[in-house]
């Protein structure tokens, strides 16, 4: 009981910031005003799509799940490798999979919490690293041409790491063997979102 305390604390400060960072973003949505600097447009961007949401807290499921010595290497190499693909974006270089990279990682993360499939640490990062690749792709597209791409690189990247520690408070709050079904049901459910958008 003592070691859940902790991990209920963990996991409640966790959705307190989530809830913060997706309050905003809803207020800009419906009064059409949008964010007014870089930062706060970026900060709010990953948190306006499902797609993105889902996938920033499956790699925190998936990463609190594998070994402990990789909980904290892959959601750092996921914000790492976004950044530059926000680079690529924000510059128009084409990268072509990109669309077919944010449905995938929905596909591929959820089957893998299903199956509760680790990978070894090689693939992990590739794996991780072109998703990725394709998810800040898609920010760095979309950026507004008026604001500053630094200030809206820091705000998706930040954004995205708060989403990464809420998926691995939830890995540590259903550690539990007999809590373990929910994180195996969340991937279904999580991968059967990704083969709908596929199907679009």
């Amino acid at each position: 009981m003592k070691n859940l305390i902790p991990q209920l604390k963990f996991l409640q400060l966790s959705f307190l910031v989530i809830a913060f960072g997706i309050f905003p973003s809803l207020v800009f949505a419906h009064n059409g005003a949008g964010p007014h600097n870089g930062w706060l447009h970026g900060f709010s961007h990953p948190l306006n799509g499902l797609d993105h949401v889902l996938t920033m807290i499956a790699v925190g499921l998936w990463a609190a799940q594998a070994h402990s010595r990789i909980i904290w290497l892959i959601p750092l190499i996921f914000v790492t490798v976004m950044g530059f693909g926000g680079l690529l974006g924000m510059i128009s270089l084409p990268i072509a999979f990109a669309e077919y990279g944010i449905t995938l990682s929905l596909i591929v993360l959820g089957a893998l919490l299903a199956c509760r499939k680790h990978l070894p640490l090689s693939a992990s990062i590739t794996l991780v690293g072109l998703f990725a690749l394709s998810h800040g792709y898609a920010h760095g597209s979309e950026m507004p041409q008026s604001i500053s791409m630094f200030s809206y690189a820091g705000g998706f990247m930040l954004a995205t790491m708060l989403l990464h520690l809420c998926g691995i408070g939830l890995a540590l709050l259903f550690r539990n063997p007999a809590r373990a079904n929910w994180v195996r049901f969340s991937g279904i459910m999580i991968a059967f979102y990704g083969g709908f958008l596929l199907a679009q």
